[in-house]
């Protein structure tokens, strides 16, 4: 299937790697400009020159999320080395692994400046280019905390479920410009944060981190967790023009993990 992606611009965040990472690639392969952000510069970069090994074109940009003050000049670089951004990819990194009581304000601060208030940003600062040429792709991903509240990660819970309610009333007021808004629920997937979190649980609890993994696991129904890959191929379908009527959904990407309807 042709996604109709070929020369799009695309700007995904997180980009150095894990899911955005992945995400960048998939979006590389269907022809896709990329401008990839990431905190850590050489991470960004690293992706950048993986991707134009295979003749990709993609800018890396250092980007400090928490920092709203430079988004106007990240995006205003990528119109100028890409082209006007047409696919944004929300791909924020985590808060730490925290009960969701008594955590210290600047803590809660700092990550709704990175995880929330950046991605609101960023996103009203590529909205007028994309409604100016009818067509745009907005897909941000989150959580299953965003459906089922996991333990200990308090402040992403609550963080990543304030983007569903944005991201929802956001499909109402851009779709009739062509754009769309969606929401990606990850299960676990394979990456360095889902490792993070097996190391974290393993230590609170005494236990093998092995065990906690064959644990984790044993309560997804397809015995694994997922391939950053598989991720990425939900979040590219999403953003294709394929996907053009599809939008104020919160598509799983979990493996049946979540049990709920």
């Amino acid at each position: 299937m042709d996604m109709g992606l070929k020369g799009r611009t695309a700007l995904v965040l997180g980009a150095g790697g894990g899911l955005g990472s992945a995400i960048a690639a998939a979006l590389a392969a269907e022809g896709a400009r990329l401008a990839l952000a990431d905190l850590d510069e050489q991470a960004a970069a690293a992706t950048a020159k993986s991707l134009q090994a295979q003749g990709a074109q993609a800018l890396s940009l250092a980007w400090d999320l928490a920092d709203l003050s430079v988004i106007d000049a990240r995006i205003g670089a990528i119109e100028a080395g890409l082209g006007p951004v047409d696919i944004l990819v929300n791909n924020t990194g985590g808060p730490p692994p925290t009960p969701v009581a008594g955590q210290d304000a600047a803590l809660w601060e700092k990550s709704f400046q990175a995880m929330v208030l950046s991605v609101i940003g960023i996103t009203d600062r590529v909205l007028p280019g994309m409604r100016q040429r009818k067509w745009g792709r907005i897909v941000t991903s989150t959580s299953s905390g965003v459906i089922a509240p996991i333990p200990n990660l308090g402040i992403s819970n609550a963080l990543r479920a304030t983007l569903v309610g944005w991201s929802k009333t956001l499909a109402r007021e851009v779709a009739p410009d062509g754009i769309t808004a969606n929401i990606v629920v990850p299960g676990r997937i394979a990456t360095g944060r889902i490792r993070f979190l097996d190391e974290a649980k393993a230590r609170r609890e005494g236990r093998p981190v092995e065990d906690v993994t064959k644990e984790s696991t044993a309560s997804i129904p397809m015995q694994r967790y997922g391939e950053p890959a598989e991720y990425a191929n939900a979040v590219v379908f999403l953003a294709s023009q394929a996907a053009s009527y599809i939008t104020g959904s919160v598509v799983r990407v979990d493996g049946g993990l979540i049990p709920s309807i």
